[in-house]
């Protein structure tokens, strides 16, 4: 049309014209025939030029889901062992070339689970201050249902201790915490855990007083969550869920022992390599020892 002549003038109307007749931006006009032509470059990134492509930051994401000993690690936690390899990217853009590539974990949706019981705060500011414990249920081949107990620190986010056994008794949940008694405060004593705090469910094993005589000889408060407020043992739960994730949803086991032995190795490796976003990225035993040498007194020389 804008290359159509006027009868009365003798001249082109001109773009101009026609796309204030049509009430057209030019720019839109400009934009969609540049669109349609044939030899038009594709348009690059805008922006500064990074030192990575896309395509080669997408091998290196690989690379690290590949390498990596855990399974179903999101963004967040590949961006920092990018950085730990000397990959410099944004969190964002790692983000973007893992869901273009369908590098992402999957995730469920949660829902609506009620008021808060608690402002949710249940973390401390130093290990060995509250420990949190509970177990959870897998099966075996061979020896049917087994209990798994887990305790872990609410600072670090250190599993403490681990146990396997084919009963879920008061006394198997005690297991987990003495072996955190064991490695952290050099055995089992009376009042050897003096000012250690215990968080833990509602649930007969936890309830029993054979468990609550034992922690109070061994110098452990009884810290309860509120009744059906499991976000009250948060931390628990959440490793629970991790365990499960990485371990034994992925994993079949033919014995308790078995179990056994493969929770034991799985509490090295999380504990020495798994990143804890919420302590920069550092794995619950550099966080213990981190903390360990800021509390050191400073000795100055003569």
């Amino acid at each position: 049309m804008s290359r159509a002549t006027s009868p009365e003038t003798g001249r082109r109307y001109g773009i101009q014209r026609v796309c204030g007749a049509w009430q057209l931006p030019r720019s839109t006009w400009y934009a969609q025939t540049a669109a349609m032509r044939p030899d038009w470059p594709v348009p690059l990134k805008r922006g500064p030029k990074t030192v990575v492509s896309d395509a080669e930051l997408a091998d290196a994401i690989r690379g690290v889901l590949a390498t990596s000993p855990f399974v179903g690690e999101g963004h967040r936690k590949v961006w920092a062992k990018l950085r730990h390899a000397g990959t410099r990217c944004g969190k964002p853009r790692v983000l973007r070339v893992m869901r273009e590539h369908g590098l992402l974990a999957p995730q469920r949706g949660g829902g609506y689970r009620g008021p808060r019981a608690h402002d949710g705060t249940i973390t401390t500011a130093a290990p060995d201050l509250m420990w949190g414990t509970d177990f959870t249920t897998t099966v075996t081949v061979n020896e049917g249902q087994a209990a798994v107990f887990v305790c872990v620190d609410h600072c670090t986010s250190e599993l403490i201790g681990v146990h396997a056994s084919g009963k879920a008794t008061r006394w198997e949940a005690l297991e987990p915490v003495k072996q955190g008694l064991r490695e952290h405060y050099g055995g089992l004593r009376k009042a050897v855990a003096q000012g250690l705090e215990l968080r833990h469910d509602n649930g007969t094993q936890y309830l029993a007083h054979d468990f609550q005589r034992e922690i109070a000889f061994l110098g452990i408060a009884s810290s309860p969550s509120f009744v059906r407020a499991p976000e009250g043992n948060g931390c628990a739960e959440r490793i629970i869920r991790t365990l499960k994730e990485q371990l034994l949803w992925v994993r079949s086991f033919a014995t308790i022992e078995e179990l056994r032995l493969a929770l034991r190795e799985w509490q090295r490796l999380y504990n020495d390599t798994w990143m804890v976003e919420k302590h920069q990225h550092r794995s619950p035993a550099q966080v213990r020892r981190d903390l360990r040498a800021a509390a050191l007194p400073v000795v100055q020389a003569a």
